[in-house]
């Protein structure tokens, strides 16, 4: 059974920083592209960032100089390191693991608010 589970959610302050995290298991995690993506209400899920199984990364353009996106294989996990938050960073993170010609497995989200 493929798992993904998001952590690491939660308030932050303008221009503070936080640090996701999304642990897999079921899965042969090395093998896998992760990515991140985020929703906010009434708006339509958005790509954040991306890391191959080789590590080549790629952010969309609304975090880009702001975040980093890593992986750990060892941990099968994916990280993805925000700065310098705003108040639109505001959404639903949701982490997801695809292996190419293969549907993707997503996790359940976790919450993130940029609030004062």
């Amino acid at each position: 059974q493929v798992q993904l589970v998001e952590s690491g959610g939660g308030l932050v302050q303008p221009g503070g920083s936080l640090r996701l995290s999304c642990a897999a298991s079921g899965i042969r995690f090395s093998f896998y592209a992760m990515a991140w993506y985020r929703q906010s209400p009434g708006k339509e899920r958005e790509l954040v960032a991306t890391i191959t199984s080789a590590s080549v990364t790629n952010y969309g353009d609304s975090v880009k100089g702001r975040c980093t996106i890593s992986r750990d294989n060892g941990k099968n996990t994916v990280y993805l390191q925000m700065n310098s938050v705003k108040p639109e960073d505001t959404a639903v993170y949701y982490c997801r693991a695809q292996r190419f010609g293969t549907a993707p497995y997503w996790g359940q989200g976790t919450q993130v608010t940029v609030s004062s």
